[in-house]
């Protein structure tokens, strides 16, 4: 190998350092999680992909020189992990991005210098590519780095020139690196952009020049931009000189320690290594997802970590291991990654604890599952079939929780395919997973109306001020921009500063009024901030009219901000709590702060017992009550961090954050406003916890106004209760279990006195009774009684008299009850009380039966219940013969 090795986490720091020595700003890694008003993907693959609105100039970027290694997700080649040599569902993408700034001239010598004199590949081994009518880009390379012509090559749009649908698009120029003969295919004529592993892409330059509308017509843009994207795994695979992304090293320490746990080892055989490789995907995809607060669920990007934790244990199983052992590769993962992500150390209990969950409940649903498989597996295969069918496949599912992905794996295994449209159907016809709809909000929610990025973003200056001045940049009304709006029109108004808080972390928007110097008004019901940093207030033009244009004055309701202040400042209360009690694992996953009212999820893993709900509810009043001042500051990130700040799991922060502190009980990062004083949030009340999902539940709260009105309501049905007890609220328990002490003596009495009387009326119906071939026959309706009474009189019958047949009836509304009984002597004669209540439920149209000496049933029909009773005396005879 003529050129040096460097670790993977060397050639990260070696391309960061080298764009940040041209001038380019260094960023870390935004999140797995896209941004917020980026609907248009579940978790970020690709190094732009964070930075769309730089590149369409939507928000301005923080220079127009930029460099990052992204941490991406892929799972679009899922089912080829193992597989082949190049896929993997996480990588890292190295990237040196322009937002108008320098363009081919200055891109093409960054990646040849970088290639081939800081890492110092060979230069006859890399390859050029450009698109087919890029003259520009050959010229450069040929003329300007010196590569002979035969060296660049020209490919169709297919390959290179980037494009998705309408926007930005242009042509790209790749570099291929020659790995040497031995990774060839051997057929003639191979060369560069052939299928085999010889020549592999290690770097990709986007010329971003031209607009697409859609339509196929394409214009030169007037800002061009560059988009460079490396995979850092490609590269160290050329660097390293190794045979897949799975051999590079820091890869290859955790399939090492994969392999001491399973016993199973890398080279054994094929089947052995695809396991082998999958297990280490997706765990280390799994703990950079985790890391950034995505947790296993059936939904999105939830679903797609709980599938790969899934598929990695269900590999651990084929290779022998029968206990959860996921977790115990973390540490590994960290140790290889944290000297780019260190939040993963701190996360690292956290992540441990959330995989070993998540394998515990798996191996749940494969135990219970795996036994069905088999047995539906076996009933296909003795029918000769080769499809299983996609009701036993959904039957898998939607009864034992079994992943399709794992059964179609599984039947593959076996040489057969699973009825995936079948599985469909079903799935669409019984979905019972609820999706939480989720609108695109774009520019203003609406599509078509966007705010060019020449208009300032709305500064916020509700952090000191209730009112304030405003200039009115924009207003929507019906879905269009317009000059000016009048009375009755619902609208959106754009302010360049206002008071009012827009949505935002959970914390709902402040509620107001915008007035003008002509007695306009403008009810405020709600504010949302676009991706521009616009604030968008949506109400109602009560009166007069707005223009654009126009000084306005901007006053939130100060009543119900003050309400959201103390629920906001009582929510971070509870967090503190939360990890005092329950630990440190807890994370918040989830908030909704309105006036005096909370709702709080975070991760914890097991129901809270009533004496940690209640030790929460302590802590978080006695900090109340203690008095502490809330202070906030501007700090830069790192400082905050070291003060011990906690941030919110999952969010991506700037280099600059605002943190909250309430004395020696909260520190946190918070953009929401809050109370100046702790005691200011009034008295704080659990109402209700729950589990939301795995691994996540929720407490929700009252404080303030809302707790006191609780309290209040609460004391006046106290009161009202003592007054009807005619006794005080202090003496109201013992009085009540008084009453109920005394309710208890009067109904065994009541009890008692009715059994006295029903047993008087048995005794009078024994006397009136018929008397049929040496048998004592007698029917009674007795209306108003339950099945309980019935019974109690109709066993003193039997009891008290051997040689009874008696069949007693109470009707309650339309339903009529039945009981028959049967002395033994009646029994002996072939006199069955099951029989006899079967017999005359029948004319009621019911049903009945029971054993030979008792029985019940029903009935419906009350016209005919005379007739039924009639016919015991006819039934009795019949049987006697």
């Amino acid at each position: 190998m003529a050129h040096p090795y460097y670790g993977l986490n060397e050639l990260r720091e070696m391309f960061l350092s080298y764009f940040e020595s041209k001038g380019h700003l260094r960023l870390p890694s935004f999140s797995l999680i896209p941004p917020a008003n980026d609907k248009s993907l579940l978790l970020i693959n690709s190094g732009m992909a964070p930075m769309k609105t730089w590149f369409t100039r939507e928000e301005e970027p923080p220079r127009n020189r930029v460099t990052t290694c992204q941490k991406c997700i892929r799972t679009g080649d899922i089912e080829n992990i193992g597989k082949t040599d190049r896929h993997g569902t996480y990588f890292e993408m190295l990237g040196n991005f322009s937002f108008g700034d320098y363009f081919k001239k200055e891109a093409i010598p960054f990646c040849w210098e970088f290639l081939t004199e800081v890492v110092g590949l060979e230069k006859d081994r890399l390859y050029p590519t450009i698109y087919l009518d890029d003259d520009e880009a050959f010229e450069i390379w040929n003329k300007v780095i010196g590569i002979p012509a035969d060296h660049i090559f020209r490919f169709g749009k297919e390959d290179n020139f980037w494009e998705h649908g309408a926007g930005p698009c242009g042509p790209c120029s790749e570099v291929y690196y020659d790995r040497g003969i031995e990774h060839g295919c051997g057929k003639p004529g191979c060369t560069v952009g052939c299928d085999c592993d010889r020549y592999i892409e290690v770097w990709n330059n986007v010329f971003s020049q031209f607009v697409n509308d859609g339509e196929g017509n394409y214009s030169e843009m007037k800002n061009k931009n560059i988009d460079t994207g490396m995979g850092l795994e490609r590269l160290a695979c050329v660097v390293q000189n190794v045979n897949s992304l799975f051999d590079v090293d820091t890869v290859m320490n955790i399939t090492n320690k994969v392999s001491e746990i399973t016993h199973a080892h890398y080279g054994e055989s094929h089947k052995t290594d695809v396991s082998l490789r999958v297990i280490t995907d997706h765990i280390r995809s799994s703990v950079m997802m985790i890391c950034d607060g995505i947790l296993p669920s059936n939904e999105g990007r939830g679903y797609v970590l709980r599938r790969l934790l899934r598929r990695a244990a269900r590999h651990g199983k084929l290779l022998g291991v029968d206990k959860p052992f996921l977790h115990e590769v973390v540490d590994t993962v960290v140790r290889e990654n944290e000297f780019a992500y260190p939040d993963l150390r701190d996360k690292q209990t956290y992540i441990t604890k959330v995989i070993r969950t998540e394998e515990e409940n798996f191996a749940k649903t494969i135990d219970g599952g795996m036994k069905i498989y088999n047995e539906l597996l076996a009933a296909h295969k003795a029918s000769g079939e080769t499809v299983f069918s996609g009701a036993d496949a959904f039957k898998l599912y939607d009864t034992f929780g079994f992943p399709i992905d794992l059964t179609v794996e599984m039947v593959e295994e076996e040489g057969m395919t699973v009825d995936r449209a079948g599985f469909d159907q079903l799935m669409e016809e019984q979905r019972i997973r609820a999706r939480k709809a989720r609108e695109a909000l774009g520019d203003l929610g609406w599509a078509g109306i966007e705010f060019g990025s020449e208009m300032p973003a709305t500064e916020f200056i509700g952090y000191d001020h209730t009112e304030a001045e405003g200039k009115v940049l924009a207003i929507v009304a019906e879905e269009e921009l317009r000059d000016e709006v009048a009375a009755g029109a619902e609208a959106i108004l754009v302010l360049d500063q206002t008071p009012f808080y827009a949505e935002m972390g959970g914390q709902v928007a402040d509620h107001g009024v915008i007035t003008a110097a002509s007695g306009a008004k403008f009810e405020v019901t709600n504010v949302q901030k676009n991706k521009g940093g616009k604030f968008m207030h949506s109400g109602k033009v009560v009166s007069g009219q707005f223009a654009v244009g126009e000084t306005v004055t901007a006053s939130i309701d100060v009543t119900r901000r003050k309400a959201i202040m103390r629920a906001h400042t009582a929510t971070h209360l509870l967090d503190a709590a939360l990890k005092k009690v329950l630990g440190d694992h807890v994370h918040q996953a989830g908030s909704l702060v309105e006036p005096d009212r909370l709702r709080f999820d975070f991760t914890h893993f097991e129901a809270i017992t009533p004496a940690q709900l209640s030790e929460i509810d302590r802590l978080v009043n006695d900090a109340i009550l203690e008095g502490y001042s809330v202070v906030t500051e501007v700090l830069p990130i790192e400082e905050a961090r070291k003060k011990g700040a906690v941030a919110m799991f999952g969010e991506k922060y700037g280099d600059v954050v605002r943190v909250v502190e309430m004395g020696d009980f909260s520190m946190e990062f918070c953009g929401g406003t809050h109370l100046d004083n702790t005691a200011k949030a009034g008295p704080f009340r659990i109402k209700s916890e729950a589990s939301v999902a795995s691994g996540v539940r929720r407490i929700e709260a009252t404080v303030g106004k809302q707790t006191l009105e609780t309290v209040n309501r609460n004391q006046q049905v106290l009161f009202h209760a003592a007054q009807m007890l005619k006794t005080t609220p202090g003496e109201l328990e013992s009085k009540i279990d008084q009453q109920v002490n005394e309710m208890k003596e009067l109904r065994h009495t009541l009890d008692k006195f009715k059994a006295e009387a029903s047993l008087g009326e048995a005794r009078q119906f024994l006397t009136a009774a018929k008397d049929v071939k040496g048998l004592k026959v007698l029917t009674a309706i007795r209306n108003g009684m339950d099945a309980n009474a019935l019974r109690q009189m109709g066993d003193f019958l039997r009891d008290k008299e051997p040689g009874v047949v008696a069949v007693l009836a109470s009707a309650n509304g339309e339903k009529i009850t039945f009981l028959a009984v049967c002395g033994k002597d009646a029994v002996k004669q072939g006199i069955k009380a099951g029989d006899l209540v079967k017999s005359v439920c029948a004319i009621c149209g019911g049903k009945g039966g029971g054993k030979p000496d008792s029985a019940m049933g029903g009935g419906s029909d009350l016209l005919k219940l005379d007739d039924a009773l009639a016919s015991v005396d006819d039934f009795v005879a019949a049987r006697l013969g």
